[in-house]
């Protein structure tokens, strides 16, 4: 029926009935048949809007899978949907402007230009919709694809834009892409921080380096906390003090940064800390130390194992023994048969380097809790309990002078010279 009817010669011929003369019949049947084609393709618009629209939310909400119902939520079903009334004008203008090349054009130019926005606009919503299916499945947690979910997007909107510049300006698109080539060094600048975020995102994912969740540290940034998210262009972390800090995602390839992931997987934290002894309080033990010590616990190993020289020293012979060697044995029990920390790890009481300021004694542990608090309470009561007990070995702690030490210090020496 349609092809049999032709609205060019229609139309003009109820002009020419109505007595009009052919210089009038030929601009006002163009006119009309343009307004037509604009009825036409507004009431496509609203028929696809009403009624395709609300088919497709309906059919969706009495779904049982939840995974249409997150693509309804991006709107891909209603941009989708939005491709009809262009394809409608277009082949409308085909049928009704054949006689008006002019018209014809621009018409079509118009109408692919708005079948490719809507194309690209239905991408993106696919795109993003099976990003959020993605990220209901279990082996999302910890995976971040949203770098690569936005290279997509970037390529498909690429992708548009070179094809509508194709319509625009009337050349195929093997000559858009010839003359973007001619363009490539200058793109490359333009989409520096687009193109490093790429290689970044792909060397991150692929060799495991950091993931959604981790602990990270970068001092030089000041940055110590949790990623909370990865994009193409930034990494965002949320310090512990609850400040959100970005940095480029191609920084944690150019520069070094701590991921805590290792420590949080094994179960166990170190300790690694410090108490400074003054030097000039180690010394060989006495018989009264020797029997202090036998008094402690934790020490019948080493009586045992020193017994010969013990001897030696009650019969007033020279010894190697010395506090401090006996404190460091002490800590090293007391340590392995601590609760919290973990004896299959190495556990080391040692003396590092002497320095101005003391002989540093390092107690290097693991503790089978590594979360934050528990864990500093415990490496606490670890280190205040040596602390506490070395005073019982003979040893003093190395202090600097404090202001109350001078006062004392000069409260004496006022009184030596009143005397």
């Amino acid at each position: 029926m349609f092809r049999s009817f032709d609205p060019v010669m229609t139309v003009r011929e109820f002009l020419a009935n109505l007595g009009m003369p052919a210089s009038a019949v030929s601009w006002l049947g163009t006119l009309i048949l343009v307004a037509a084609t604009g009825i036409l393709a507004w009431l496509s618009y609203n028929f696809t809007k009403v009624i395709l629209v609300r088919v497709f939310t309906l059919i969706v909400r009495r779904s049982r899978s939840a995974y249409d119902d997150i693509f309804l939520e991006t709107k891909m079903f209603k941009r989708l949907a939005m491709i009809v009334p262009g394809v409608v004008v277009w082949y409308l203008a085909s049928w009704m402007l054949r006689e008006n090349p002019g018209w014809l054009v621009f018409i079509h130019r118009t109408a692919a230009l708005y079948i490719i926005i809507y194309a690209v606009l239905t991408l993106t919503a696919f795109i993003e919709g099976w990003h959020q299916v993605w990220l209901m499945q279990p082996l999302s947690r910890g995976r971040s694809i949203k770098p690569y979910v936005q290279i997509l997007k970037v390529l498909v909107t690429s992708a548009g834009v070179l094809s509508m510049i194709s319509v625009l300006f009337r050349v195929s698109l093997t000559s858009v892409f010839a003359g973007l080539g001619v363009a490539t060094a200058v793109l490359a600048v333009v989409f520096k921080d687009t193109l490093l975020g790429l290689v970044a995102s792909i060397q991150l994912s692929t060799n495991n380096m950091v993931k959604l969740g981790d602990w990270i540290t970068i001092p030089v940034r000041n940055i110590d906390g949790t990623v909370i998210d990865m994009t193409l262009y930034t990494v965002k972390v949320e310090n512990f003090d609850k400040t959100i800090l970005t940095v480029p995602t191609w920084a944690l390839i150019s520069e070094s940064f701590q991921n805590w992931k290792g420590m949080e997987d094994s179960g166990v934290r170190r300790i690694k800390r410090e108490i400074r002894i003054d030097v000039r309080s180690i010394a060989f033990i006495t018989p009264e130390m020797v029997d202090t010590f036998s008094k402690q616990p934790y020490m019948e190993k080493w009586l045992r194992d020193n017994v010969a020289e013990i001897e030696e020293l009650k019969r007033g012979k020279p010894i190697s023994l010395t506090n401090l060697g006996a404190f460091r044995v002490y800590m090293v029990e007391y340590l392995m048969n601590h609760p919290h920390i973990d004896s299959m790890m190495p556990v080391m009481v040692r003396d590092m380097p002497p320095t101005e300021s003391g002989m540093p004694v390092e107690i290097y542990c693991f503790s089978k809790i590594n979360s934050w608090v528990p864990f500093e309470s415990v490496q606490s009561s670890v280190v205040d309990y040596a602390y506490a007990v070395v005073g019982q070995f003979g040893l003093r702690l190395f202090q600097s002078p404090a202001g109350s030490d001078l006062e004392a210090l000069m409260h004496l020496t006022n009184q030596n010279h009143k005397i």
